[in-house]
């Protein structure tokens, strides 16, 4: 019996899944959790006064600790899944930040070196489970690969993200808008023209950690740096009670459930 139970969930048969379902909501979500990602650890570094280097250790053992609960779940619980989604939008933000401004490293630099590390990570993970699929995340070694992606693609979009409203001058709307729409030009040629259906997800999962990065910074930083001044705090807040909203409605009526895969 144990040998079949084993089989079972090495091929994702009968288990749930660990992760919600791809909806409207699931987008809505992503974006309002790389926003939150952005000017929390903006505010936790900056106004709160705690520096990179604390900000970064508290944040890292929190989203620690939620990963085991995550890990330790039998089942997708949008609480716990969003809350680890949100934290680690701030330590990818953290870590890229820490590269930047403690240590020198370049935002072209960090944008290949993260790139290089996602493409690995996605290698390694198809090579071994044949498959980058979300809708099959039933075994503990499928999420190890899953989150370690995730943590990827948001020190990616960060480092993109600065590198094209900053470094290259582009601005934080312009930025927004030109991300936005290259997510459009994405999910249409899924749409229409037959994309697969895995490379249009994660093309647009990383995609959108720089265009909520760019919301974030349009709207918290001040006009003299092209922002709107409405603050980290205010914009922190705003976000967090958008996904707090969400996540109880979705944890109310499972409109983001998979069913049992069989």
């Amino acid at each position: 019996m144990q040998f079949i139970k084993k089989w079972f969930q090495e091929h994702g048969i009968g288990f749930a899944n660990k992760v919600p379902e791809v909806t409207l909501y699931f987008w809505i979500i992503k974006i309002l959790c790389t926003t939150v990602g952005e000017t929390a650890a903006d505010y936790l570094n900056g106004a709160l006064g705690y520096g990179l280097t604390n900000t970064t250790y508290i944040m890292g053992a929190i989203l620690i600790a939620v990963l085991v609960a995550q890990f330790r779940s039998k089942k997708y619980v949008p609480g716990i899944y969003w809350l680890a989604v949100v934290l680690l939008s701030i330590v990818g933000t953290l870590i890229t930040d820490n590269l930047t401004d403690n240590f020198g490293v370049s935002l072209e630099t960090t944008t290949i070196v993260f790139a290089i590390a996602l493409a690995i990570t996605f290698f390694a993970w198809f090579n071994s489970e044949k498959t980058l699929s979300i809708h099959s995340i039933v075994t503990t070694k499928r999420e190890m690969f899953y989150w370690l992606a995730i943590l990827f693609t948001f020190a990616l979009g960060t480092a993109a993200g600065d590198l094209v409203a900053e470094k290259l001058d582009v601005g934080y709307a312009l930025s927004a808008v030109m991300f936005l729409a290259i997510i459009g030009i994405v999910t249409i040629a899924h749409k229409q023209f037959k994309l697969n259906a895995v490379l249009s997800f994660w093309i647009a999962y990383i995609l959108t950690r720089p265009l909520g990065a760019s919301i974030g910074d349009l709207l918290s930083q001040d006009k003299s740096d092209g922002g709107l001044g409405l603050g980290t705090t205010m914009t922190s807040a705003l976000f967090l009670i958008a996904i707090l909203a969400v996540v109880i409605y979705l944890s109310k009526t499972k409109k983001d459930v998979v069913k049992k895969i069989v």
